[in-house]
């Protein structure tokens, strides 16, 4: 059973209906107790990362959140992965999950050579695994996925990067440590290896 945490800043019908067709158990909720019994936990998120931050905060899944991660794995998808790392540039300085070491940064949208380039990065873009024994990429080839943001996470640990993309900048497009694990494009848009990676998550909890 995979828990959806519904703190007010997802994608909830997208990612419901992803994993309804890849036929997982799955429960969508803001109430701890019915988490806590969950095996893997996605925190979903579109939007700023302040008002997530605020949300999760005032509801008080922060502490939740770092309870469960001691005993089952958590994956969050956009803006959810972004929430994982110590703290993001948008809307100026806010401190995330720290989860994962890194900040998150904008695409300056210009490149070394001054020319211009479209931020926010949206379309289909290639992965090149980087971690590719990952227990999140098992069973799966480097493939094309779906992104849409205009932040990016920048980190110094790069034992954390199981996968990414380039798009002027090397982006963090699959990310782990532990039980913690995301994704900065959106699985439930990204076919067959979205699917896949969507249900992988409910194997993690036994390996870790």
């Amino acid at each position: 059973m995979i828990g959806i945490l519904d703190y007010g800043m997802g994608n909830l019908y997208s990612l419901s209906q992803a994993l309804k067709r890849q036929d997982v158990s799955f429960v969508v909720s803001d109430d701890q107790e019915k988490l806590e019994k969950t095996d893997g936990l996605i925190l979903p998120g579109v939007g700023a990362f302040k008002d997530a931050m605020k949300c999760l905060n005032e509801q008080g899944h922060v502490g939740f959140l770092t309870e469960y991660i001691k005993k089952k794995p958590l994956l969050g998808i956009c803006l959810g992965m972004q929430l994982l790392f110590d703290e993001s540039e948008e809307g100026g300085l806010t401190k995330g999950l720290s989860f994962l070491p890194g900040r998150v940064v904008r695409f300056s949208g210009v490149k070394a050579s001054g020319e211009r380039y479209k931020v926010p990065h949206m379309g289909w873009n290639k992965l090149q695994f980087k971690s590719p024994n990952s227990p999140l990429l098992a069973g799966l080839q480097e493939d094309y996925v779906y992104f849409v943001h205009s932040y990016f996470v920048r980190t110094a640990d790069p034992s954390i990067l199981i996968a990414t993309a380039d798009y002027d900048e090397t982006v963090p497009a699959v990310v782990g440590k532990g039980r913690v694990f995301g994704t900065q494009f959106h699985p439930e848009k990204s076919g067959v290896f979205g699917q896949s990676l969507l249900k992988t998550i409910l194997t993690l909890s036994g390996k870790q």
